[in-house]
């Protein structure tokens, strides 16, 4: 069961949330100079309260000295006592007997303390002392003198204190609303540069510009965030290229397999409408062109996988882990053999452990496989070596082919590249564009270089990892 209390911080929470920025900053001014004057006036308030006090009781000991000495003089039964002015001032004398003597038409003053009794009996030279009645408040200042006392009071006055309050109130209320309009001012005036940038922003969504950069402005977190929005729209728009790219690349590519595709089965369509179809083309033609439409249909399946993959970008439902990339490229070797059944495929591989995603590993090593099997004589195996570096996992593909061509080393990562010995051999110009991307989102290198046998030599660096388990003596050997 939920508290009732609680759910007023929250609401309170959310409707601050909901306000604007401008709001926030004119509420924080506000708060914060009446915060400043309701301290500045308990200060001050008890600066001149304490300030009032002590003048009025430096004024009583004064009086209470000069009626002392004249009642040393004439005595206290027979002082004269001063008349009442009216207001203000008040005395009374405390006789040895415990009576008292007051001038004539002044009011009465509270009764004598027992504390001032004893003052008036000789147990202390003086005493003072608040007196608060309903009406009136006294300080009273008690002087021992002769056989009695001498006692002058002054009625407590708060009229300063409440015209000071007063003020301060009302200049208080002046600054709060000068501090609102200041808070204000300020916020319109430092969130300018935020008002121009969502403004800009709005501006590149509304038009899907995203060549129309923000202007720099301003400086510190203004600048920081303009160029972040900046860097961000740059992204956006090299993703947006790549995009383009890939679409008018897949497009072209796609154009000649299925110009093709349709043909051939256009004729084949034709000729049975005709019922020409078996004596117009041969049994061994006829079987031809269907491996040929099989073929189509292949590449064309391929194609559009590879195509899949290339678009999703690092976009995965697999999440990197520890893992033996020996097992991985054992596991890619076994698919490799299983679609092209005539490679052979000679693995030197030991375990070494790297973080990273299986199933997109398994893919860049499958395809460096199928590219050097493409290349290596029916005669010569494909290598595959995976040993550890100096802080790396190194993996090396290698064929017995003709080699890569000079000229065409800096584009073989491309996408949709195919040297022009490589025109007649099966494949889209993909696998190895997903090799690098697959690499690169590792953290690794991929490498081309000549292999000791005279053909390609592919090479991936990856960042090692611990592994997650110890090994055993006899789990780190080589797999033949």
């Amino acid at each position: 069961m939920s508290r009732p209390g609680g759910r007023e911080p929250r609401r309170l929470t959310r409707w601050w949330r909901r306000r604007s920025l401008r709001m926030r900053m004119t509420v924080i001014a506000a708060t914060a100079i009446a915060a400043s004057v309701f301290v500045a006036f308990q200060a001050a308030s008890e600066l001149l309260d304490g300030e009032l006090r002590n003048t009025a009781e430096n004024q009583l000991r004064a009086d209470s000295r000069v009626l002392a000495t004249n009642a040393e003089s004439a005595g206290l039964a027979r002082v004269q006592l001063p008349p009442y002015p009216g207001s203000g001032r008040l005395v009374r004398v405390i006789l040895p007997d415990g009576s008292t003597r007051t001038p004539a038409g002044q009011p009465a003053l509270p009764p004598v303390s027992e504390q001032a009794g004893r003052v008036a009996r000789g147990a202390s030279a003086d005493l003072m002392e608040s007196k608060d009645s309903d009406e009136d408040g006294y300080r009273i200042y008690t002087l021992r003198t002769g056989d009695g006392a001498i006692q002058v009071a002054h009625a407590a006055d708060d009229s300063p204190i409440n015209r000071f309050g007063l003020g301060m109130l009302l200049s208080g209320l002046l600054c709060v609303v000068g501090g609102a309009l200041v808070g204000r001012a300020v916020a319109r005036t430092g969130l300018a540069p935020i008002d121009r940038l969502t403004a800009a922003a709005v501006r590149v969504a509304n038009t899907r510009d995203l060549d129309a950069g923000i202007p720099d402005e301003g400086g510190g977190e203004i600048r920081r965030l303009i160029q972040a929005i900046n860097d961000m729209l740059a992204a956006l728009r090299d993703s947006r290229r790549a995009q383009r790219l890939l679409a008018e690349d897949a497009a072209h590519e796609l154009k000649t397999p299925l110009t093709s595709l349709r043909l051939n089965i256009e004729l084949l369509v034709r000729l049975d409408r005709r019922g020409t179809l078996d004596t117009a083309i041969s049994a061994e033609s006829r079987t031809r062109l269907l491996n040929d439409l099989g073929a189509q249909v292949a590449e064309l399946s391929t194609l559009a996988a590879e195509l899949t993959d290339l678009a999703r970008g690092d976009v995965s439902d697999e999440s990197a882990e520890p893992l033996d990339l020996a097992d991985v490229v054992v596991a890619a070797a076994t698919q490799a053999r299983s679609r092209l059944p005539g490679l052979e495929v000679a693995l030197d591989v030991t375990s070494v452990w790297v973080s990273g995603r299986p199933a997109a590993l398994q893919r860049a090593v499958l395809n460096l496989i199928d590219n050097a099997g493409k290349w290596s004589p029916t005669d010569q195996p494909v290598q595959v070596r995976l040993h550890a570096g100096a802080g790396a996992v190194v993996l090396e593909v290698d064929d017995a082919g003709p080699g890569i061509d000079a000229t065409d080393v800096p584009r073989v990562f491309d996408r949709f590249y195919r040297a022009d010995s490589a025109r007649a051999l099966p494949g889209s110009g993909l696998g190895l564009s997903i090799v690098q991307r697959v690499v690169h989102a590792h953290g690794g290198r991929a490498t081309v270089g000549r292999s000791a046998r005279g053909g390609a030599l592919l090479r991936v660096d990856l960042p090692a990892a611990a592994p997650a388990a110890r090994l055993t003596a006899g789990e780190d050997t080589a797999v033949r």
